[in-house]
């Protein structure tokens, strides 16, 4: 059963607040006690994704019921990760509805810098997917689904597209906020407030400068210096470190607009906000989708927020939960 329509109280309705707060300090502090059930007996797992790509993940067994319900696979947000606070709010949250928990970390993200000499972008399916394609086999009696945030539902949506093909048995794909297109979500944090691009450019420049101490012979510290905006300096990567040669075909390769999402097969469900600040609402209202796919636009929510309250518990988390009920049950 699906939880009923997300309407926050009037003092959280406002889409930054909402944004804001997801991620927050606060919101981690309201969720230790319930961490420790997740983070404690979490076992650490590095996963060979192909052509000798590694991806490191953290793995925790549910105790609520006596035998799992299924694995979900977290995915995390661009410059978060497996400890983002809104991947373990969720994690808990699925550990209570019986499922064992994965939460993946994405290439260069969370203390993962040295397990790969090339830089992360977010065209680097082919590993998540090889990723998710070695938990299938780990873990073959488990019903396996994806949960991504952001940039980490866009990856979800992606790696349910092409499953099938990979022979990887998903059993359904949530996407909170994904991102549609790319470029049109560039442009959105390029107008919104200035904190969004700010906060984005201090995490990936301090990314990419961690990168260059570990791989001075590849990299140097003193690219990722100057003074270039997000647009600025993704164009820098894109010219300088892959095969994409202009910013434009970057953007579009992994891109989710217009009809890409009518071949999905696998059973799928979106979550979005009219009001988020960073993904344009217009992207979801133009797509053309499989029957497979089920699209939810709450009113208010912000960017991956849908706080119910102050105690941190969210109507994303329970519209996951719902999702993934229905998928296995």
């Amino acid at each position: 059963m699906s939880p009923p329509p997300f309407l926050p109280p009037r003092f959280l309705r406002n889409p930054h607040v909402q944004s804001v707060l997801a991620s927050s300090s606060l919101r981690r502090a309201l969720s230790r006690r319930r961490r420790v059930g997740l983070e404690a007996p979490a076992q650490e797992i590095l996963l060979e994704c192909g052509e000798g790509v590694r991806l490191q993940g953290f793995h925790t067994s549910q105790h609520a019921l006596a035998r799992a319900r299924g694995l979900a696979v977290l995915l995390h947000g661009w410059e978060g990760s497996a400890q983002s606070t809104y991947l373990l709010h969720t994690g808990v949250h699925l550990l209570d509805e019986g499922f064992d928990v994965f939460r993946l970390n994405m290439r260069d993200h969370g203390d993962t810098h040295h397990l790969n000499d090339g830089l992360f972008h977010s065209n680097r399916i082919d590993e998540v997917v090889g990723a998710v394609g070695a938990l299938a086999k780990r873990f073959v009696d488990l019903p396996m689904a994806v949960v991504g945030y952001s940039l980490g539902g866009n990856f979800a949506l992606r790696i349910a597209l092409r499953a099938p093909a990979a022979g990887i048995p998903l059993v359904h794909a949530v996407a909170v906020c994904p991102v549609i297109s790319p470029a049109a979500g560039l442009a959105s944090i390029e107008t919104a407030l200035w904190f969004y691009e700010a906060y984005f450019l201090k995490k990936w420049r301090g990314s990419l400068r961690r990168k260059a101490v570990l791989f001075p012979k590849q990299y140097r510290r003193e690219d990722w210096e100057r003074g270039q905006n997000l647009r600025g300096l993704t164009r820098q990567l894109v010219e300088q470190h892959t095969d994409f040669g202009t910013l434009e075909r970057y953007l579009e390769g992994y891109s989710l607009a217009d009809d890409r999402l009518a071949a999905m097969q696998v059973p799928s469900s979106i979550l979005t906000a009219a009001d988020d600040p960073i993904i344009p609402v217009e992207d979801f209202r133009r797509l053309t989708f499989s029957p497979a796919v089920r699209l939810e636009i709450a009113a208010h929510g912000g960017h991956c927020g849908f706080l119910r309250g102050l105690n941190g518990r969210t109507y994303a988390e329970e519209f996951i939960a719902a999702a993934l009920r229905g998928a296995v049950d």
